[in-house]
């Protein structure tokens, strides 16, 4: 995102794009509500005041504030452009923190352009670029960089589990505990300042045992961002639960990820090495995303050249996987933490004494050509994959938040017999280098080289 003025009025269709039942159309800065426009000659002049100055323009009055009103828009020459609901919002009490108008319009897309085009016409107002409403909204203090994360990830949530995680980000979850971490901080660095500063006053409370009871509030503290560090990473409900199907040549994994993803999403041979790579493809099971990926079958010997790389990849994958689908041999599945064991293409070797006797070491039978067991290996993916995902009530931290937070624990944790710990000088700066680590999570501090980053994610009505 360049950096376009602050003080440039901005508008956008903030709603679906057309053809749509309404169309809604956004315009915030000072022009939607600060001072009256530079009209050229085609725009007559009027006393109005400063608020709603672009609103007025089309609309011809300006409504009482946050009440809808039904008004009759016309460009510059007085031509009709529809009959919509307008409503004005006069700052900084607005999701912009600035002035902000909105008109309801028929959401065909003449109609819409035709009212941008309006819009555009008038001196001090430009089309928003992408993000820019959320982006003003966060420098005006109406929402904090957390908040800002978690309503760039509720826009793109196409899962239960992404609505639900970001909709707790948004409604400022992780802020709030923010807040209360920051607070009790300020408290301990209160203690160390007294004594520090002030030990001779006699209505400070200071004396022996200070350094003791800040580093055992800096424990506390300390422990309590351990906790939230322990849960699970945001990345996995946004970009989904890796589940990798592995196992050795033509033990079905193929048939199995086409059963799954309900098309024909990998090519089934009975020639060994015919899967190469690693294919992938996102399904959503029980309202969590997740991503499916078949590989190449695990051999030690007679590869050639190409499938060996192949097989590298998937040694690779399964490292990686959250969720392991070992179609093979139990005796011969991968130490993975979170491995499901399948004896599959059952429908094959039923009635085979020998096969069957291998198959009791599973942890399922199936066979995904015939859809048996299928249900059942649903059922333990999605019990899997929910340990992998924050309890009810739970909010996850993104990769930024979680460094963040690592280091500030790493300030609040010292050795109780270390020179530090009698250093009240020491361990006053400890405080304020974990004060402003917590600070980057809420956008308060050293946030300035991603923000064009996180706000071009958004639309550009947002």
């Amino acid at each position: 995102m360049s950096q376009s003025p602050a003080s440039d009025t901005i508008f956008a269709l903030s709603s679906g794009m057309p053809p749509a039942a309404i169309g809604v159309v956004r315009v915030s800065g000072p022009a939607a509500g600060a001072a009256p426009l530079p009209w050229t000659a085609s725009w007559s002049y009027r006393p109005w005041p400063a608020a709603g100055a672009a609103l007025k323009a089309l609309a011809g009055h300006l409504p009482p504030p946050r009440r809808a009103a039904l008004a009759a828009l016309k460009d510059a020459d007085g031509a009709a452009l529809d009959r919509a609901l307008v409503l004005w919002f006069p700052g900084p009490a607005t999701a912009t923190g600035e002035d902000l108008a909105e008109l309801h319009l028929h959401g065909g897309r003449a109609v819409v352009a035709a009212v941008e085009a309006a819009l555009a016409a008038m001196p001090g107002l430009r089309r928003a670029e992408a993000g820019e409403f959320t982006r003003r909204a966060f420098e005006n203090g109406r929402i904090d960089l957390a908040e800002a994360e978690g309503l760039a990830d509720l826009l793109a949530a196409e899962t239960e589990s992404q609505r639900v995680q970001a909709l707790g980000m948004a409604s400022g979850h992780v802020s709030r505990a923010v807040a209360a971490w920051q607070e009790r901080l300020l408290g301990l660095m209160a203690g160390a300042e007294a004594e520090l500063n002030f030990a001779d006053e006699d209505d400070v409370e200071v004396g022996e045992g200070v350094a003791q009871r800040l580093i055992a509030g800096m424990g506390d503290l300390a422990g309590e961002l351990g906790e939230w560090l322990a849960r699970p990473a945001a990345e996995v409900i946004a970009e989904g639960v890796s589940v990798v199907i592995a196992g050795p040549p033509n033990a079905g994994k193929s048939t199995l990820i086409n059963a799954l993803a309900q098309r024909e999403l990998a090519i089934v041979s009975p020639i060994e090495g015919t899967t190469r790579d690693v294919i992938e493809t996102p399904l959503a099971l029980d309202g969590i995303a997740m991503r499916f990926s078949d590989t190449a079958g695990i051999r030690g010997e007679g590869a050639d050249a190409i499938e060996a790389i192949g097989i590298d990849r998937a040694k690779a994958a399964v490292e990686g996987a959250d969720i392991l689908l070992w179609l093979g041999p139990a005796k011969d599945a991968p130490g993975h933490p979170r491995c499901i064991t399948i004896a599959a293409q059952v429908d094959r070797w039923r009635g085979d004494a020998a096969a069957e006797a291998e198959a009791a070491h599973a942890d399922l039978t199936l066979s995904a050509a015939t859809g048996e067991g299928m249900d059942r290996l649903h059922k333990y993916i999605v019990e899997m994959a929910r340990t992998l995902l924050p309890r009810e009530g739970e909010a996850a931290l993104r990769q930024r938040q979680r460094v963040a937070l690592a280091e500030a624990k790493g300030w609040l944790t010292i050795e109780p017999e270390s020179r530090e710990a009698n250093d009240l000088i020491l361990l006053a700066e400890r405080l304020r280098l974990a004060a402003t680590a917590l600070d980057r999570v809420t956008g308060r501090a050293g946030v300035e080289e991603m923000l064009d980053a996180l706000f071009g994610r958004f639309c550009i009505g947002k």
